[in-house]
């Protein structure tokens, strides 16, 4: 008798500022994953929130999209996929969800109460791989190099902005990028070189989250630091690809230099980075520090900022649900270290099973 398919819920789409993004991931993943091996089922959240069966599914990958047969919410789904072999049930699912509600521990913890295996990072990886803030704090216990940083609630923004400015001018010098503690894909960040283009940004960055990350720009002004970047995959003994390098089209590797450029204009992937062996390392080692920092699991990818002048490196986040569009970084990275993407795709479902059979050993009451 052939051995029963895993049934694999690819779950994409949701409410945040990344719902085109998870959408282009999806749609590579649909067309790249072994349907011998797998039988899959599309899973889709509107960007109101609404829960999609796998007809309406399709229809959200296409951008057509009617309310008539919408899933009353996430524990529908989820109580379903919590009977594998039945009907309905999945055996795993892949939550190719960037940002908030997806990427930030929300979800997860559904999926942990529905007592099924998941793709990527649990709940605390997520959520500190999200918060950039939280996520600093966890880099610096470990002992990790990063830029200078000031974090600032919206409220103290909003109540007392010269004390804020004051704060962040004692703390850091131009030029300084502000950031949404949580959100992905470089969305609401602004690179600011004077005072006077301060406020701006912290209004535009306190629209996407209540905590609001300023950084000091690595290198200083005029300099524009190397953006290296490796993928790291695996449970408790994680590997790391080789290093990559980013050429943004554009002064930073923004919303648009990312998704938008394209021919003479868009920004340039170098695989592998043109970088001494000692230093690819290093930052191979960091990458795999970081991801245990978080306590991540499955997938990440770790970026860093090189002063191409002292070639000092810091760490700069952890993406725990990174792109996997035909462009993004992260397959490519592990194709040109000998994982391809249809590869890569069942290491990460076996590794959710792993995961997931781990942690039948974990007691949960006396």
């Amino acid at each position: 008798m052939a051995n029963k398919k895993l049934r694999v819920g690819v779950l994409f789409g949701g409410k945040s500022g990344e719902h085109e993004v998870s959408l282009r991931s999806a749609r590579s993943i649909l067309a790249a994953i072994d349907r011998k091996k797998y039988e899959v089922v599309e899973l889709g959240i509107t960007k109101e929130g609404r829960w999609l069966p796998s007809g309406e599914a399709q229809g959200l990958l296409g951008g057509d999209v009617s309310s008539s047969s919408t899933v009353s919410g996430g524990l529908t789904i989820a109580a379903a996929a919590a009977e594998p072999g039945a009907g309905t049930g999945l055996d795993v699912v892949f939550p190719v969800l960037h940002g908030t509600f997806g990427e930030d521990g929300t979800i997860q913890g559904l999926f942990e109460l529905a007592d099924i295996a998941y793709v990527g990072s649990g709940v605390l990886g997520s959520a500190a791989g999200m918060d950039k803030d939280a996520m600093k704090r966890m880099f610096a216990a470990a002992g990790l190099p990063m830029t200078p940083h000031v974090t600032l609630l919206r409220s103290e923004w909003k109540a007392d902005p010269k004390k804020c400015t004051k704060a962040i001018e004692k703390a850091l010098k131009y030029p300084v990028f502000v950031k949404p503690a949580n959100l992905g894909s470089s969305v609401g960040i602004s690179k600011v070189k004077k005072r006077a283009d301060l406020a701006a940004a912290m209004d535009v960055a306190a629209s996407f989250d209540r905590k609001i990350v300023v950084e000091q720009g690595v290198g200083g002004a005029g300099v524009k630091p190397r953006e290296l970047e490796v993928a790291v995959l695996g449970n408790d003994a994680a590997e790391a690809s080789v290093v990559g390098e980013i050429v943004p089209a554009k002064e930073f590797y923004d919303y648009e230099a990312k998704y938008e450029l394209s021919g003479p204009d868009e920004s340039v992937c170098i695989i592998p980075a043109k970088l001494t062996k000692s230093d690819a390392e290093k930052i191979r080692k960091m990458a795999i520090a970081a991801f245990r920092a978080c306590d991540c699991a499955g997938l990440a990818r770790v970026d860093f900022l090189m002063d191409p002048k002292s070639r000092k490196i810091v760490l700069n986040e952890i993406n725990t649900m990174p792109g996997f569009t035909s462009i993004s970084m992260y397959p490519k990275l592990w194709a040109a270290s000998g994982v391809p993407y249809k590869k890569l795709i069942d290491r990460l479902i076996g590794l959710a099973m792993e995961r997931y059979k781990e942690k039948q050993q974990t007691s949960f009451t006396r």
